[in-house]
């Protein structure tokens, strides 16, 4: 089995106040009756002019408080990570309902909206504390932890075209919809299948480029849309890093306002980790644990601040080398993080290559499917008679 993988990436790509106030009605007018004193009269526009000033009937103070209070969770606002942009939102009330395996519970509104009533949360499972209060943010399809609940599938790839994944492919809401027919067929398993989109964000380069990191980065507003697509469809969006000379850490800052964010995640891909004297493509990269725990210190300390659901952080991997001391990475409550196998080849090196780094709890394993490089590629039913059964598959 070639342990490099085929993908080798040669460059870059890249309301008017909703207040009702009273108004005089045709009955609230005073008018002259014959049969009525001035001093009755007077009397009466006196009253009148008391009922209008009182403005509206005992208790409508308490209900436009408690309706204040509630107008968070489901108020027109920015709900994109861009401050003050406009901004990617989920699919709104009444809209076409999304197609797929998505539709498995969940609130109907975009992630981090209160569920609607009756709907069922998660916060009190296993390894995860009770949210706090009831706007608490959920997950695509509610609830507030991701593994071991649910199986997540993606496609792979990044912006312009497929030579990076089939993610690629089309516009972001095509490659929503082709996501969405690959991940039908695992429902028939044994956990609700959570779609997702993970997307290269930063692109290993065979050039130093300008910073000498031989790595170029997504800007957001490249982002954003695939973001907006993912939550049309109520799916995760993970972020995938290839560093080549740079920091992990570093350059999981460039996308921080997108990690607060309930629905997406964190991919990082030391096969693109290069030392200071290698290059893309020509070396296969390692990372040290040291350099993944801080990342993930990093990541769960914004989950915790901002109390967020489990969030999914994805560990690449495909020979043991890249990973030296994978003993020594720290698993975290707040992330649901994953070993991911990548291996392309016949059958039996992709079995042998999982049985040998397939992950142990408290970590979960991921499997890549390749769609040109496989050789007699796995169908989903035989995919998930694997030990242990994946919790991430990604198609590349």
């Amino acid at each position: 089995m070639a342990d490099h993988r085929a993908t080798w990436h040669r460059g870059s790509r890249r309301r008017p106040d909703a207040r009702r106030y009273r108004a005089w009605g045709a009955g609230d007018r005073p008018g002259a009756r014959g049969a009525l004193s001035a001093a009755m009269l007077g009397l009466f526009l006196l009253a009148s002019v008391l009922w209008a000033g009182c403005g509206s009937q005992p208790g409508d103070g308490a209900e436009q408080t408690a309706a204040a209070q509630r107008a968070p969770a489901g108020a027109a606002s920015p709900t994109g990570p861009t401050a003050g942009a406009a901004s990617p939102t989920g699919p709104t009330a009444g809209a076409a309902s999304p197609t797929g395996p998505t539709v498995q519970g969940g609130p109907a509104g975009r992630p981090g909206s209160t569920p609607r009533p009756g709907a069922a949360g998660h916060g009190d499972e296993p390894g995860r504390p009770a949210a706090e209060g009831a706007d608490a943010p959920q997950l695509p399809m509610g609830g507030r932890t991701l593994l071991p609940r649910l199986r997540i599938v993606a496609h792979y790839g990044s912006v312009g075209g497929g030579a990076l994944g089939v993610l690629g492919e089309g516009t972001p809401e095509q490659a929503a919809q082709r996501v969405l027919a690959a991940a039908a067929p695992f429902a028939a398993g044994d956990r609700p299948v959570q779609p997702a989109m993970e997307l290269i964000t930063t692109v290993a380069s065979a050039s130093p480029g300008a910073d000498g990191l031989y790595s170029s980065a997504l800007l957001p507003a490249a982002v954003e849309p695939y973001l907006a697509a993912a939550r049309a469809h109520r799916m995760l969006l993970i972020l995938d890093l290839q560093p080549g000379r740079g920091r992990f850490l570093d350059q999981a800052r460039r996308y921080e306002r997108f990690l607060r964010e309930p629905d997406v995640g964190l991919a990082l891909d030391p096969e693109w980790k290069m030392g200071p004297n290698q290059v893309p493509g020509r070396q296969i990269g390692s990372s040290d644990a040291a350099g993944l725990n801080e990342v993930s210190a990093w990541l769960a300390g914004i989950t915790r601040a901002h109390n967020l659901p489990q969030k999914l952080f994805v560990i690449h991997q495909f020979t043991e080398s890249m990973l030296p001391d994978r003993t020594a990475i720290v698993a975290r409550p707040e992330l649901a993080t994953v070993f991911h196998i990548d291996g392309f080849g016949v059958r039996q090196d992709k079995l042998d290559k999982y049985a040998l780094l397939s992950a142990r709890a408290p970590f979960f394993t991921g499997f890549k499917l390749f769609l040109d490089e496989d050789t007699n590629m796995f169908s989903p039913a035989e995919t998930l008679t694997l030990t242990p059964p994946p919790d991430l598959i990604t198609y590349q």
